[in-house]
C-alpha cells in the first residue's frame, strides 16, 4: 500500500514539475516574442509544446512567428493546430480569415467569417472589416 501512494505521489510531483516547465517556457517565449527577439522565442515556444502538446497558444504565438518569417505554409499548419485544439479562438479565425482574403479564397473566408461571428467576445469588430474587403473583391471580380 505505501508503495502505491508513493509512486501516486512521484507521478503528480512529475506531473506538476512538468506542467510549469510548460508554463516556465512559454511566459518567457512569450516575453522574448513581445520584445520582437523572434528566434529566441520561436525555440522556447517549440520547447512549450514539447512538454505539452495540447498548448494552443504556444501554436499560436509559433504562426505569428511563421507570419514574420513569411512562410505562410507553416504559419497556416499552426493556425489549423490551434483552432483543433481550441475551435473558439478568436484570434487564429482572424488570422487564418487574412490569408484566405489575400489568396481570394472566398468561400473559406465566409465560413471562416461566420465561424468567428459565433464565437467573437473581442473581435467582434473585425467581422464589418471583413465583409466591406470581401465584398471589394468580390465587385472588382465582377467587373
Amino acid at each position: 500500500m505505501k508503495l502505491i501512494i508513493k509512486t501516486i505521489a512521484i507521478f503528480f510531483f512529475a506531473l506538476s514539475t512538468v506542467t510549469n516547465a510548460n508554463e516556465n517556457y512559454f511566459n518567457k517565449a512569450k516575453e522574448l516574442f513581445d520584445k520582437g527577439k523572434i528566434k529566441e522565442s520561436k525555440f522556447l515556444f517549440q520547447r512549450s509544446i514539447v512538454f505539452n502538446p495540447k498548448h494552443s497558444k504556444s501554436y499560436l504565438y509559433l504562426a505569428k512567428i511563421y507570419k514574420v518569417e513569411e512562410n505562410e505554409s507553416e504559419e497556416i499548419k499552426n493556425l489549423n493546430t490551434t483552432l483543433l485544439l481550441e475551435p473558439d479562438n478568436e484570434e487564429a479565425t482572424y488570422l487564418l480569415i487574412e490569408i484566405e482574403l489575400k489568396r481570394s479564397n472566398f468561400s473559406e473566408v465566409k465560413n471562416l467569417r461566420n465561424n468567428l461571428k459565433e464565437i467573437c467576445s473581442l473581435l467582434c469588430e473585425k467581422i464589418s472589416s471583413i465583409n466591406e474587403r470581401l465584398d471589394d473583391i468580390e465587385s472588382k471580380n465582377e467587373s
